[in-house]
């Protein structure tokens, strides 16, 4: 058992995934500060959370040039809440600092790498396309328009639109006309990025392709949600499994894409729930339904291969969120007797065990069980959480 990731980083890997149980033990976000600023020292120079991939752009600002103030930042630059979360305030605050010791091309970067919206509350598109139209400089030419075809917000952001699929407006002729102009600006960013770069910059010309992409998501994702999968099955389970696979497929390829930009400065660290970050597929029980999906961990490792890596996040008690001891002969209680407070093992160093089965749905935490850490490369185990 060791605290140090200095002897286990693997030089292949470009992006390192750490997953964390639930995301409502608070100490999870602590321990991946202080393993981040050791990465940093292993020449990791990013960080991505499961957070609003547009809304990010404000905290990267922030920790790169000092834009904005931190409690604006705080408020607007993080989706699900996360904001709010101490352990992330100290992470974007002491990627400032480092950063204001850093030449421009060296400094630390934050991404979100989620899709831009919540589980039962999806926008329209209005407020990307509105971004993007003005970058390009055609507002007043398809603003009125798209404003048409967007109509009252509620028709799209009420959790009625994804619960019942027949109110949903994903499959309508507007949303559809909605999806065409959407492509129709991508392509018309890229036509004319010589010039718009030129007139700009290559990272305003980068924050329109996001927002347009942020619009495309928004757009297929409701129309996920008004989509009807088969016949003759109930009409709920299939597609919310697929509204689940859709959100990890966009995530996966918002990961690809700040790659692409981070190869040439160095390895990323990601940080999210252990479902979306694993290699076996994922299961969750949402009421009645049992979802079954690949989260964006099992989208990358046959993609990128030994380039991938993968922590598992492990918990023993928590008084915060009323999680007990483990039972004995589970993962978690072998660990138990191994670590006193927080540690990294490799898979091989655990035992055949059971998965502990004392988890409530009102808890967030996911156990450990042997897919799970036959597909990972260390186990992060926390003995104790928070009071």
């Amino acid at each position: 058992m060791t605290q140090s990731l200095d002897h286990l980083v693997s030089p292949a890997w470009d992006l390192l995934a750490l997953g964390e149980p639930t995301h409502a033990e608070p100490r999870f976000g602590f321990l991946r500060n202080r393993l981040f600023q050791q990465l940093v020292g292993h020449g990791f120079r990013s960080i991505a959370l499961e957070s609003d991939r547009v809304a990010g752009m404000l905290v990267d600002d922030f920790v790169r040039t000092g834009t904005g103030d931190l409690d604006q930042v705080m408020a607007e630059g993080f989706s699900h809440g996360f904001g709010e979360h101490p352990a992330n305030r100290e992470l974007v605050a002491w990627m400032r600092d480092h950063n204001q010791e850093q030449a421009p091309a060296d400094r630390l970067a934050w991404y979100g790498f989620d899709a831009p919206f919540e589980t039962l509350g999806v926008p329209s598109p209005r407020r990307s396309l509105d971004r993007a139209l003005a970058y390009l400089g055609l507002d007043h030419d398809l603003g009125p328009t798209i404003a048409r075809l967007i109509g009252p917000e509620e028709r799209w952001g009420s959790a009625e639109a994804l619960m019942n699929r027949a109110a949903s407006p994903g499959a309508s002729a507007e949303a559809d006309r909605l999806r065409n102009l959407t492509e129709d600006l991508l392509t018309t960013l890229y036509v004319r990025a010589p010039e718009l770069i030129k007139n700009t910059s290559a990272a305003a010309w980068r924050s329109a392709e996001v927002e347009l992409i942020a619009a495309r998501q928004l757009l297929h994702y409701h129309g996920q949600a008004a989509a009807a999968w088969t016949d003759g099955e109930p009409e709920d389970e299939p597609r919310w499994n697929r509204m689940c696979a859709t959100r990890d497929a966009m995530m996966a390829r918002n990961l690809i894409e700040l790659r692409t930009l981070e190869a040439p400065r160095g390895p990323t660290l990601v940080f999210a729930n252990n479902l979306h970050l694993q290699r076996q597929q994922s299961t969750m029980q949402m009421g009645p339904m049992r979802m079954e999906w690949y989260g964006a961990g099992a989208i990358l490792s046959p993609l990128l291969g030994d380039r991938y890596g993968f922590i598992a996040g492990s918990l023993g008690a928590s008084p915060k969120i009323e999680l007990d001891q483990p039972q004995p002969d589970t993962f978690e209680r072998f660990l138990q007797t191994r670590i006193d407070d927080w540690g990294l093992l490799r898979p091989e160093e655990l035992p055949t065990a059971s998965s502990r089965t004392d988890a409530t749905p009102r808890q967030g935490y996911f156990p450990l069980d042997q897919e799970t850490i036959d597909g990972a490369d260390l186990i992060l185990h926390l003995a104790a959480g928070s009071d």
